[in-house]
């Protein structure tokens, strides 16, 4: 039996949501036991992206200015988009966008690893699947980063995983919640 056939998720309470004017964020953060210096790598070496980001890189995320094309893993047909790194700030912050998405990752140092947090602007319809997706994917991440592999959960391989189901559910059902209390705050 592989580690993916004994993987569980944990409960959808990894991911929340803000209001930034008109537009939605979605706010992932994740406690890894693995120092900063080994999660920046995973964060912008393309080959560690591969192991479990939902999408491949043809250069290094780490270095500010460069042109890098992002190839969504998964997807039903090619979609590859081009950014420029706008921050990168080894090993604490990196900014840069997917498509239209603003991807904005902190690594702050702890006592057992490092705390991870990613901001991104989803639409709102979908801002639940992205959570259930990024919970998987920081999942796969800790395990790789670890030495116990998942290999790579996203795209169609994600929807058809019992586990993402479940999470979509809960952060679909944890974000109607949130979206009514900003609502009346």
């Amino acid at each position: 039996m592989s580690a993916r056939d004994d993987y569980q998720p944990g409960p959808p309470d990894a991911a929340h949501i803000e209001k930034d004017g008109e537009r939605w964020v979605l706010v992932v953060r994740r406690v890894l036991r693995h120092p900063p210096d080994l999660v920046w790598d995973a964060l912008t070496d393309p080959t560690q992206l591969r192991e479990w980001a939902p999408f491949d890189a043809n250069a290094n995320l780490g270095h500010e200015g460069a042109t890098v094309q992002l190839t969504t893993a998964g997807a039903p047909m090619l979609h590859v988009t081009e950014t420029t790194i706008t921050r990168a700030e080894r090993p604490t912050l990196l900014v840069y966008y997917w498509g239209a998405q603003q991807m904005r990752w902190e690594l702050t140092p702890t006592a057992t690893g490092t705390a991870l947090t990613l901001w991104t602007s989803i639409d709102r319809a979908y801002i639940a699947m992205g959570a259930a997706g990024w919970h998987l994917c920081l999942d796969v991440l800790d395990h790789a980063l670890a030495g116990t592999p998942l290999g790579r959960i996203v795209g169609r391989d994600a929807a058809s995983f019992p586990a993402w189901q479940q999470l979509h559910a809960g952060y679909r059902a944890k974000f109607a919640a949130e979206s009514e209390h900003n609502a009346t705050s």
